[in-house]
């Protein structure tokens, strides 16, 4: 019988992400998705193996122990390294929000062929003062939310 996950031993599993993340400008969110992508592609093992434990930890009490509607969340680190990372379980809409400093989102798919704001399981880039709802489409994803400072402001409508 193998010991359930941890949040401390899966944000051990983070930290190497966010080594590479805190290497890339956030200031055009095309570019740094691609130099994301390319240094930590979804088949890195570093990556497969963050989704394998977050997948695990997906009915832990820790990951993602609040729901609000459809969506199930969580705050796994509020500081690693100048970021906040949050877990969300979502097949639709979030809320809206803005990235004061930019977002950076690690997505699997757990169910269908989700996509998140029209993009596939993989990384997904905002830049800074962005502002969207997230949205989940065809199906569900697991997400990981890095942001940068912990900066992130809801907003009404």
């Amino acid at each position: 019988m193998s010991t359930p996950l941890t949040q401390d031993a899966f944000v051990s599993l983070l930290q190497p992400l966010v080594d590479e993340l805190r290497q890339v400008p956030l200031s055009d969110p095309a570019s740094a998705r691609d130099a994301i992508a390319t240094r930590l592609p979804l088949d890195d093992p570093r990556v497969r193996a963050v989704r394998d434990a977050a997948l695990a930890a997906r009915e832990s009490d820790w990951l993602l122990p609040r729901e609000a509607g459809e969506l199930r969340y969580g705050r796994v680190a509020k500081e690693l390294d100048g970021y906040s990372v949050d877990a969300v379980l979502m097949h639709g809409p979030g809320p809206r929000h803005r990235h004061p400093r930019g977002e950076v989102d690690l997505c699997f798919a757990t169910d269908g062929a989700p996509t998140f704001d029209g993009h596939p399981a993989g990384w997904v880039v905002y830049g800074e003062d962005s502002v969207h709802v997230p949205t989940v489409r065809d199906g569900e994803m697991l997400i990981l939310y890095f942001l940068p400072g912990g900066e992130i402001e809801f907003l009404k409508g």
